[in-house]
């Protein structure tokens, strides 16, 4: 996975200076979050929901081995292939070989974050092959070469004015006149543009948001047309998806389909949920003669029995971002990386290595939302703790945070010393705030200070208090 991670703070500083971006983050901060909160308002189980969910995925991944089997199993039953791939490499190289068979020289596509995590369309792209991307925000960032910028909602650091200029851009065979009034205006383009695609298409390769081990059927979930085009128009069906997508069986699936539109988009359901399973049959109307599943590991294995196995669980719903401070600040493409937010935070080190992604377990404030709006209960603050502590162990955070943290350490286990520190800096700081409660300004803070205040302390150490009460029986 191609990870840029640690240009971090430089990222994160130009996405804050960045007025279209701010204005994008202005409008997704106020969508997701909100739509989310009234839909679970109208499910009172939702809590109960979450920890079936959990205790279906943890009993999975327990015994992961054994689903995929049976899953591979069943999709040879109804006539589809299983492709094994340990790695990013192996599996490009699946989906290459499969393409070429068909002599494919056109593959659309459905929104799939794995795709971009292997690197899918520009290993296409380099063998004389051409992706489509059919997804409404897919297609106008392929239009504009550039990454996603949320799971979900890949597009939506842009505005209606950049969607217009792309599409005025790229269509410069359409009429120069022609109005973008409303955003189906750039709807209807798109779908004009796109069904010459769909019916020209050699293959189609989607994502799978779950693959049923009890039927061997993969399931994507959108709120478009395009995922169902891209896997029955073609002749030939490629399924991507990591390991770790796999559930037992058909209503645990259902169980997962309540919990991932209602924290994602707000959703009861998706308009779209589609259930795959194998080659066309005798009798069916549409469906592909050729299905091919690529079941992807890519590092996914060597979380499993460690302190990180609990991402596995994640369902790709988003929720953790939509919620997330520092994600709603600087957007998705200053993590440099697939998987933006916390969980990406949390996912991207244990694929890509810690040395590439050591500063996005430090891009969170530890507020602890990105847990408490989880569908599946996963306690991301305390994975990104414990990549911290690895990347201190490690030698990977910069000197001078190694040498605070040295003097914080050296302090703390001498409690006399921290106490007498402690009410020397309150004592300083407060008379230089000159009783006006906070710092505009103040040295080596400078990064906190530009854009905010800092509080002076006020009255005594939290154990002066502590003492003086004690001291005093209450």
């Amino acid at each position: 996975m191609d990870v840029r991670s640690t240009e971090f703070p430089r990222r994160a500083d130009a996405a804050l200076k960045d007025a279209g971006l701010q204005k994008a983050l202005g409008n997704f901060r106020r969508g997701f979050p909100g739509r989310r909160a009234a839909a679970l308002a109208a499910l009172p189980e939702f809590d109960r929901l979450r920890d079936a969910a959990r205790d279906i995925k943890n009993h999975t991944l327990a015994h992961l081995d054994y689903y995929l089997e049976v899953f591979a199993r069943n999709v040879e039953r109804a006539g589809g292939r299983v492709h094994w791939c340990s790695t990013a490499v192996e599996a490009r190289a699946a989906v290459l070989a499969i393409c070429r068979r068909a002599g494919a020289r056109t593959v659309t596509k459905g929104k799939s974050m794995i795709s971009e995590e292997l690197a899918i369309n520009d290993h296409l792209e380099a063998h004389g092959i051409t992706p489509v991307e059919t997804d409404l925000g897919e297609y106008i960032i392929q239009l504009r070469r550039e990454a996603p910028s949320h799971i979900i909602a890949p597009a939506f650091h842009l505005n209606r004015e950049d969607w217009e200029e792309s599409f005025r851009r790229a269509h410069a065979d359409l009429p120069a006149e022609r109005i973008f009034a409303e955003r189906r205006d750039i709807l209807a383009e798109a779908r004009a543009r796109l069904r010459e695609r769909f019916l020209a298409a050699d293959v189609g390769i989607t994502g799978a948001n779950f693959l049923i081990a009890e039927t061997g059927s993969s399931v994507i979930v959108t709120n478009e047309g395009n995922g169902d085009l891209t896997q029955t128009l073609p002749r030939i069906h490629i399924v991507l998806a990591s390991i770790e997508k796999v559930v037992p069986t058909l209503e645990d699936c259902c169980l997962f389909l309540r919990l991932l539109a209602r924290s994602a988009t707000g959703q009861d359901m998706s308009v779209y949920t589609t259930f795959s399973t194998g080659v066309r049959r005798a009798g069916d109307l549409d469906g592909p003669e050729e299905y091919h599943v690529v079941l992807v590991d890519n590092g996914r294995s060597a979380l499993i029995g460690t302190e990180f196995q609990d991402m596995l669980r994640c369902i790709r719903c988003a929720a953790c971002m939509n919620h997330c401070p520092v994600y709603g600040a600087v957007g998705g493409h200053a993590y440099g990386s697939v998987y933006p937010g916390p969980m990406g935070a949390v996912l991207t080190p244990g694929l890509a290595g810690l040395a590439q992604a050591a500063h996005l377990p430090n891009a969170s404030t530890f507020c602890g939302r990105c847990e408490e709006v989880c569908p599946v209960r996963i306690p991301l603050p305390a994975m990104m703790r414990h990549w911290r502590e690895r990347e201190f162990e490690r030698r990977l955070s910069p000197p001078v945070v190694r040498r605070a943290l040295g003097l914080w350490a050296w302090f703390a286990r001498r409690p006399a010393a921290y106490r007498t520190a402690s009410r020397l800096a309150v004592w300083l700081l407060a008379r230089l705030a000159r009783g006006r409660g906070r710092f505009a300004a103040f040295p080596l803070a400078g990064g906190w200070t530009a854009g905010r205040d800092l509080p002076a302390p006020e009255g005594v150490t939290f154990m002066a208090e502590y003492l003086r009460r004690r001291r005093e029986g209450r």
